[in-house]
């Protein structure tokens, strides 16, 4: 059952974590910064709950959502055609085969040690999912990274906000002073690694490429460089078309985490060949 993904400690801390941010935006930085009575309170309070909202939904279908696997009749096409007998074309399936869990493997395909099974388009585990990160849920991956990301900043903001116009002469102000360090310094660390985190996926989704595929792509660039040549990313075919392919060729929807009906099979993928 699906719900069973979420028996597990990290994603326990994290929703943990959005409650207590939630909170402590809200019901203290934000309400002693501007009351929540006031129309400027009301308005932040609704954006805040309102970006927080669209987070933890995106959370929840990163998490709930099948990656993608490889369908129990998917064989792959052999094109060997300096190949004409049958141990030769053997052979070649041979190298489309997954030696861990004895399936063949799409293009781009590759095997998942925790899940044990082959993940279409795998871009990486993500155990704060409890999930892995895959062809047909990496558009909600990086929905969840842009909104925790503007969530996180905007919480950020808050703080640092209120504690410059807070009144700091009174009695246990020490504690408090930790108290607004301590989140200051959570929030701005998480603020500069989520946006690291968004930059790197937004680089990828522009490339067509994913983690595995840009670690494996360093590696041929070097080997293609010693023998005098260039190498290019095969499913690279242009900014725009890419990031259409990932996200969808609608724009206004490229930030909603169900918007999916543009994911094919993930078996075959375009490439730079076919648009040259």
């Amino acid at each position: 059952m699906e719900l069973k993904k979420f028996l597990s400690i990290h994603i326990l801390c994290v929703l943990i974590f959005v409650g207590f941010l939630y909170y402590f935006t809200i019901f203290i930085f934000l309400d002693d910064l501007l009351s929540l009575q006031s129309s400027a309170g009301k308005f932040h309070s609704f954006f805040f709950t309102f970006m927080a909202s669209l987070c933890v939904f995106s959370f929840f279908v990163c998490v709930l959502k099948d990656p993608g696997g490889v369908p129990f009749s998917y064989l792959p096409d052999v094109e060997d055609h300096e190949a004409s007998d049958q141990e030769s074309k053997r052979s070649g399936l041979l190298k489309k085969k997954c030696d861990k869990c004895s399936e063949y493997k799409p293009p781009r395909t590759h095997h998942c040690r925790i899940c044990r099974r082959c993940i279409l388009r795998m871009d990486h585990h993500c155990a704060w999912i409890n999930n892995c990160v895959g062809h047909r849920n990496y558009k909600a991956f990086v929905a969840l990274i842009f909104y925790a990301t503007i969530a996180i900043i905007y919480s950020s903001v808050i703080l640092v906000s209120d504690a410059i116009h807070k009144d700091w002469n009174f009695d246990g102000v020490m504690h408090l002073k930790l108290f607004y360090i301590a989140t200051g310094v959570v929030l701005i660390g998480l603020s500069l690694t989520l946006g690291t985190l968004l930059g790197w996926h937004i680089y990828l989704t522009m490339h067509n490429m994913t983690t595995i595929e840009y670690y494996e792509g360093k590696r041929a660039a070097w080997l293609a460089s010693k023998s005098g040549m260039n190498y290019h990313h095969p499913y690279d075919v242009g900014a725009y078309k890419n990031i259409s392919l990932v996200l969808g060729p609608n724009m206004l929807k490229w930030l909603c985490p169900t918007a999916v009906s543009h994911i094919k099979d993930g078996l075959s993928f375009p490439t730079s060949r076919e648009y040259s």
